[in-house]
């Protein structure tokens, strides 16, 4: 895990909501001119959401189009766009065929100069069956991810996370306490959840963690009629909604202040009061 500079400073943020279909040429194309649109517009850190290079349903076709790192068009395609807007660039995810089979559902940090800074592997595997009868079945294609990064920044520690990873609280805790200073999630929500949580979720994280999030999503309608939510979100520690993208594609920015972490933190230092407790069950 990287050691994080400490957050301090302007950042203007961009995230980018794209509307994927299925083959990753027209997407990546969409996707860098909407990331040079939000460079022209100043912003220096860029994301894009979970998927960007294609959305699919179904372990076949999923399997299909993946490619090896080493193999994978989506990677120079994003340290070059890095390198040409003089950007940081969140690619979003993309996704990697792995030696056992499966594949990386991997996010990945490129510096201004298109280096990568770190990746992360989603962890938490969106497995559920909702009430309108859409299932989901992650782990079927992708092999979850075994650790926690917080990559280094000009502008502070950056913990690394995916949509579904959202409900787990005690990831996020464990990222600020390491020394994030801004949390990423890219993200494909679907509709139904995201109208129930979505925002919930990403301000009690930001409130709980005394950091600013950067939530870039997937919106409107994929293969076989899947639906994403859209509403890309910048919040800030205390918990306010920055900007909201609503349903279109397009892309928002924000102005983060890096000082108010130190802030918020100071106001309700809850990070520093964890307690040793044991659970007991009785009756």
């Amino acid at each position: 895990m990287s050691e994080a500079i400490a957050g301090s400073g302007m950042l203007k943020a961009a995230c980018v909501q794209v509307n994927a279909g299925t083959e990753l040429e027209p997407n990546l194309r969409a996707a860098g001119d909407l990331v040079r649109r939000a460079r022209d517009a100043g912003a220096d850190f860029i994301a894009l959401p979970e998927n960007v290079g294609w959305i699919v349903q179904g372990r076949d076709k999923t399997m299909q189009r993946v490619r090896s790192e080493a193999e994978h068009p989506g990677i120079p395609f994003f340290a070059d766009l890095a390198r040409e807007t003089g950007a940081w660039i969140l690619g979003g995810t993309l996704h990697v065929l792995l030696d056992d089979g499966r594949a990386a559902n991997r996010s990945y940090l490129f510096d201004a100069g298109g280096r990568i800074v770190a990746s992360y592997d989603k962890i938490h595997m969106f497995d559920v069956t909702l009430k309108n009868g859409e299932a989901y079945r992650e782990s079927a294609s992708f092999r979850p991810g075994e650790r926690a990064v917080v990559a280094s920044s000009p502008w502070g520690g950056i913990g690394m996370t995916v949509c579904y990873d959202v409900r787990f609280a005690y990831l996020y805790r464990a990222l600020a306490q390491a020394g994030a200073s801004i949390l990423t999630v890219p993200a494909a929500f679907t509709v139904p959840t995201g109208r129930a949580h979505w925002h919930t979720l990403l301000r009690a994280r930001a409130i709980e963690t005394g950091c600013f999030v950067i939530a870039p999503a997937q919106t409107g309608s994929h293969d076989q009629g899947r639906q994403t939510y859209g509403h890309s979100l910048l919040i800030a520690p205390w918990g306010e909604v920055l900007a909201d993208a609503g349903t279109d594609v397009g892309f928002i920015t924000a102005d983060l202040d890096l000082d108010r972490v130190a802030e918020a933190r100071g106001m309700v230092p809850s990070l520093t009061h964890d307690r040793a407790f044991e659970v007991e069950r009785v009756g």
